[in-house]
């Protein structure tokens, strides 16, 4: 009981921050941050599915929080949508640095970015680069983008 209320709160700050009307709706596009803002890192599949389940028979283009907050409680609830733990994430770094030099050029990771698996868009792309990217070096030191992107859940 108390975690619900606790979640109910929580997710009532993060949708209120994007009801620039005060009327208990977002637009659907922010949708993905507002999930994100509470923790959750559902892919883009992930994400369009949760829009279906949450969104008017008649999409509007916008979502009523009445619709939002069952939905978005329950995943909390269950934990879905974890972020990949930091040793996941470093050994997927590690198989695509090959030759085991603890970084990737810019080259490397837009090529992996962007043509394998769920590719990045271009925005996706962009912000990453200007986070991941030393312009010293053109590259990127996987460990250290690693330890500024995890979020420590203690």
């Amino acid at each position: 009981e108390i975690a619900v209320a606790e979640f109910h709160k929580k997710i009532k700050e993060a949708f209120e921050v994007f009801d620039h009307e005060s009327n208990n709706t977002v637009d659907v596009r922010e949708i993905g941050t507002i999930i994100r803002s509470l923790g959750c890192c559902p892919s883009e599949g992930e994400l369009h599915d949760l829009i279906a389940e949450i969104e008017e028979e008649e999409p509007t283009g916008y979502i009523r929080f009445e619709k939002f907050l069952p939905v978005m409680t329950e995943i909390l609830l269950e934990r879905r949508y974890r972020p990949i733990p930091e040793d996941v994430l470093l050994r997927a770094f590690e198989v695509l640095d090959t030759a085991k030099h603890g970084f990737l050029t810019k080259d490397e990771l837009i090529k992996y970015m962007t043509e394998e698996g769920e590719p990045f868009s271009q925005e996706e792309m962009e912000e990453m680069l200007s986070a991941a990217i030393d312009p010293e070096s053109n590259s990127i030191n996987y460990k250290d983008y690693i330890s500024m992107m995890v979020i420590d859940e203690n």
